[in-house]
């Protein structure tokens, strides 16, 4: 095989995009959590096999009684955290412990997927934990599956944000800040052969730079080279195979709605969504990567989409007209409009990634055409999460996974504004009504017809600008990658991969 260092052993070099600084903790913020699972460092209680049931990883056995409020999760033998130590009921017990912690002072909201108030106990002569709950959890194993519930080594890690120890495939030998990671292989793994000695992680934001670095041999493997041109080139060459793979993503821009904001006018908000061309834009300006769509869950998934209806289609005429009829007209002749005596200028925070400030370029040029001003703010992905969470943003673009506990509730926590992660200042009585519903929910027809429902609300409400439903790309040299599984810790990672032909 190709890619083997002085001493022969199997290494890789992988081309990845830098979220959050490549954060590890999973207390931290959701993107730090991200990153350890990705990197094969930290493991689950349970995960995702690729048709998105949930299977056991950590834990092999549970049981639940009748009110789904007592679980007892047994927790598998002879498992070791990469530093030797043993993985007990209350090891486990401990990193939920901490998780909880640490939790408040961080993002990842800990209790979207398990509540506070939950009563965690630890049996090590048995090997349970047992999880009592104040409500009812329809199925808690999908959402201790999220990679926020991470079990780690709490007594023995220092670090949490470079160096947590985990029972993932890869310790991590050498972090470095806005550089890259190395992880090298856990030879106390459990889950068998790990299939590289060592990977080198290197940050790499450009989609260009990683195609050249591909090309060039630096990388055997890149994510999201999501220039047209550049992919184009790949494919047509026999030295590399890339695949590309809808997924459960979706690109979006958060209005903020808060009081005081522009975009706490709804006509505006209409207005808004009735300039941009969703289609052309996906399917001409990143080529294709992204499917068009109008509600925040995508089309591919099973809840409704076929039945929902899309008031504010694309319109830029209507769009125009009715700004005017609400009085938000450019009274100084200088092209954009004005809403209570403020230029309508709307602050956009984004980075680089996924397509993400194309369609940004693409909104500003749009929504230019009707009067309505964007003042782009491309940064980084731990910039674009802060102006989240602080509410510094009007249109707030980013690419979120929609079903990362199994179904969509997590996600569509973001518009509740009882969830405690409405950082968009929606505000909406009965979508309230129906989430607290969902989450006592049992019956899947039910849980779906409410999740319509859900939707409905806020494509009315122009909740949420969509720019589509994400189809991921990944590029390897063939040689170097062969057969062998890559993400061996992750749950359902749907992405595009790029590598070298074998």
């Amino acid at each position: 095989e190709a890619d083997r260092d002085a001493s022969g052993t199997r290494t890789m070099t992988f081309g990845i995009q830098n979220y959050s600084g490549g954060g590890l903790d999973p207390a931290r913020e959701i993107n730090c959590a991200w990153n350890n699972s990705r990197y094969g460092i930290g493991e689950c209680l349970f995960k995702f096999d690729n048709e998105m049931n949930v299977v056991n990883a950590l834990c092999d056995g549970y049981t639940v009684n009748e009110e789904h409020t007592e679980w007892v999760f047994h927790i598998r033998e002879g498992v070791k955290f990469s530093d030797g130590c043993d993985l007990t009921a209350s090891a486990v017990a401990a990193s939920f412990a901490r998780l909880f912690e640490a939790g408040p002072r961080g993002s990842s909201a800990p209790q979207n997927y398990l509540e506070y108030e939950a009563e965690i106990t630890a049996g090590d002569v048995s090997g349970n934990v047992t999880v009592k709950t104040t409500r009812p959890y329809v199925d808690l194993t999908k959402n201790l599956a999220y990679p926020v519930m991470i079990i780690l080594d709490v007594e023995h890690t220092a670090d949490y944000n470079h160096a947590p120890i985990g029972t993932g495939p890869y310790a991590v030998t050498n972090f470095r800040e806005g550089v890259g990671c190395t992880v090298s292989a856990n030879e106390r793994y459990w889950g068998g052969d790990v299939p590289y000695a060592s990977i080198e992680l290197l940050y790499m934001g450009d989609a260009s730079a990683k195609a050249m670095a591909l090309q060039s041999g630096q990388l055997d493997l890149a994510e999201n080279v999501t220039n047209i041109s550049d992919l184009r080139a790949l494919q047509a060459d026999p030295a590399f195979t890339v695949t590309i793979a809808n997924g459960v993503r979706t690109g979006l821009a958060h209005m903020n709605m808060s009081e005081g904001r522009l975009l706490s006018n709804k006509t505006l908000r209409q207005a808004v969504l009735m300039a941009l061309d969703d289609e052309t834009m996906c399917s001409v300006t990143v080529g294709g990567l992204y499917t068009s769509g109008f509600s925040v869950l995508p089309s591919n998934l099973d809840y409704g989409y076929e039945h929902l209806t899309d008031p504010y289609a694309f319109d830029p005429d209507a769009a125009a007209k009715l700004l005017d009829d609400a009085g938000i007209v450019d009274t100084n002749g200088d092209g954009i409009r004005e809403l209570d005596g403020k230029e309508v200028v709307l602050h956009y925070v984004t980075y680089p990634n996924r397509c993400l400030n194309d369609f940004a370029e693409a909104i500003q040029q749009q929504l230019s055409s009707i009067g309505i001003g964007v003042d782009l703010e491309i940064g980084d992905s731990a910039r674009q999460w802060d102006s989240y969470q602080s509410g510094d943003f009007d249109l707030n673009g980013s690419n979120w996974t929609t079903v990362g506990t199994g179904d969509p509730t997590e996600y569509l926590a973001a518009w509740c504004s009882t969830s405690g992660s409405d950082y968009c200042g929606y505000k909406n009585g009965e979508y309230d009504k129906l989430f607290n519903e969902l989450a006592v929910t049992f019956d899947n027809d039910a849980r779906r017809d409410i999740i319509q429902q859900m939707q409905q609300i806020l494509i009315d409400d122009a909740a949420a600008i969509v720019h589509g439903y994400y189809n991921s790309s990944m590029i390897s040299r063939n040689a170097a990658i062969g057969g062998a599984a890559i993400h061996t810790a992750d749950y359902y990672w749907i992405t595009t991969e790029i590598y070298p032909a074998a």
